[in-house]
């Protein structure tokens, strides 16, 4: 079962979608775990000041009553605007999200409009495609190009054959250090340079190994392949001229017909797409710092909160409390027993918090690292315009059982982005039998009857009036606006700000999303 391109794309945009709710709802219940836990602790000082009141003489109560409760003070009204600052942060990446689902909605309209233009000229292009197929002068022009294809063709497979014989008879030369020697000296030609005895030498090597009669044939087996390269590279010059002016007098028909107002405007629809990308693009990475800034407040980095709740800690761990709780122990009573266990309560729930808290945040990393690897992938995507409708992609497990296993950690984001690439191509429709034009890649469209088109490939780089056709070459690259991108290597989404390292790591994550 094949999925096609805007289909693929939304199943990855689901993904996202899954990604970033589970982040937001990590960050709000690491927020409210921070507050729990202040609150917490400011349970305990009240036991701790109860117990006080029990066991300690009335004259030193009020110095540890004083230091317990100064810096519970601090903690609460700092507890506070803790609470305030997380709900602004969850407020501003709610806006954020809502913006970029704007323009995801903005894209999709684009790319609704985008497939109408591109079949209403297809049906103009086959339109022309079946009129010229009557155009004595077009059949000529075709007849032309499809010669002088062929001639180019055969002059490649000359070539070809010709560096199979350099490497292959080549190799006993090569493998004979003394006529290497002597090549790679030049003797025989006008750049050798000895002095009398080396020449001397020379010559007697030279009559060894019969130089004089096999330097020719070598020679020649180098020279060869090189000369009909070149003679090979003419010829398909010559063959994409005759393609380019069949293109023109295609291109000619179809306008003439009404097609040019509509290539204008798939023009500007992709132009516009562009656009929406670099805006998806801005507010993802806003979205990434507003994010972090949230998931700063949710584990405490937030300067105030940290320091208020650092010395409540403190506090706690005052000499005299754990001298005073420990006498206590040894000393029960009914009331200190209930008070006793009520701070062991309270100390085995912060510490279950605080062993959720951990398994939280090592979460929200897994997490933000694949939204980071997801959005890469989504960018490449998008700038290789697999998501155009005439895209395609073999493998229906992509957003399956492979998109779960990069989202668990099983494979990694640039192994994931290969699986995509080998899976695409290009679908390709109407009548091939009549397509008997160039077998070299060309600018022709995927619905040409015959000969070229003129409606573009993707890439600009191939289409149906080839029966040889290629997919986008290189790296990541190639996209709306036809700029070029990285030849392979990293994912070449632009980032801005610290978060926009793209370092991609080896979380793995033992559940599914």
């Amino acid at each position: 079962m094949t999925l096609r391109g805007p289909e693929a794309l939304a199943s990855l945009e689901e993904a996202m979608r899954d990604i970033r709710r589970e982040e937001d709802e990590i960050s709000k219940r690491l927020a409210r775990s921070s507050e729990r836990i202040a609150k917490i602790k400011e349970s305990e000082a009240e036991l701790f000041r109860q117990l006080a009141r029990l066991k300690l003489d009335p004259s030193v109560q009020p110095e540890l009553d004083g230091s317990l409760s100064s810096a519970e003070l601090r903690a609460r009204e700092t507890l506070k605007g803790h609470a305030k600052n997380v709900e602004k942060a969850e407020r501003a990446i709610a806006e954020l999200e809502a913006e970029r689902t704007s323009l995801v909605e903005q894209r999709n309209s684009a790319l609704t409009r985008l497939t109408e233009r591109q079949e209403a000229l297809k049906a103009l292009d086959s339109q022309q495609s079946a009129r010229l197929q009557a155009d004595p002068e077009y059949l000529a022009l075709r007849r032309t190009a499809e010669e002088m294809g062929e001639i180019a063709e055969q002059s490649i497979r000359k070539t070809e054959m010709a560096e199979t014989d350099r490497e292959q008879k080549g190799k006993p030369y090569r493998d004979d250090p003394l006529f290497m020697y002597l090549w790679d000296a030049g003797y025989g030609t006008s750049s050798y340079r000895a002095n009398n005895l080396v020449r001397f030498f020379d010559g007697m090597v030279a009559r060894l190994v019969d130089y004089h009669k096999a330097r020719p044939n070598y020679a020649m087996l180098n020279e060869l392949p090189l000369r009909l390269r070149e003679h090979a590279e003419r010829q398909e010059e010559n063959a994409q001229a005759a393609e380019a002016r069949l293109e023109t007098w295609r291109e000619t028909a179809v306008d003439e017909a009404g097609g040019k107002p509509l290539r204008d405007e798939i023009t500007r629809i992709q132009a516009d797409i562009e656009q929406v990308d670099a805006g998806i693009v801005t507010i993802e990475d806003r979205r990434d710092a507003a994010a972090q800034a949230l998931q700063d407040l949710a584990e405490g980095r937030d300067p105030a909160f940290h320091t208020a709740t650092t010395e409540l800690a403190a506090a706690l761990e005052r000499e005299d409390l754990k001298t005073l709780l420990a006498e206590a122990r040894r000393t029960r009573t009914s009331q200190d027993d209930t008070i006793i266990a009520q701070i062991d309560e309270a100390r085995a729930r912060m510490r279950e918090e605080d062993g959720e808290t951990r398994e939280q945040r090592d979460r929200l990393k897994i997490l933000a690292a694949r939204r980071r690897e997801l959005e890469d992938i989504q960018w490449e995507f998008k700038k290789q315009r697999f998501d155009d409708p005439r895209s395609s992609f073999r493998e229906d497990k992509l957003v399956g059982d492979l998109l779960n296993d990069f989202l668990r950690g099983g494979i990694s984001a640039s192994s994931y982005w290969d699986h995509w690439r080998r899976s695409q191509d290009w679908a390709v429709g109407g009548s091939q039998s009549a397509n008997t034009g160039s077998r070299r890649p060309s600018k022709a469209s995927p619905w040409a009857d015959g000969g070229a088109s003129t409606f573009p490939w993707p890439d600009s780089s191939f289409g149906g009036g080839s029966s040889r056709k290629s997919k986008p070459s290189g790296g990541f690259g190639g996209g709306w606006g036809g700029s070029s991108g990285n030849s392979g290597g990293g994912f070449s989404r632009p980032r801005t700000g610290s978060s926009g390292t793209r370092k991609h790591t080896g979380f793995k994550t033992g559940g599914g999303f």
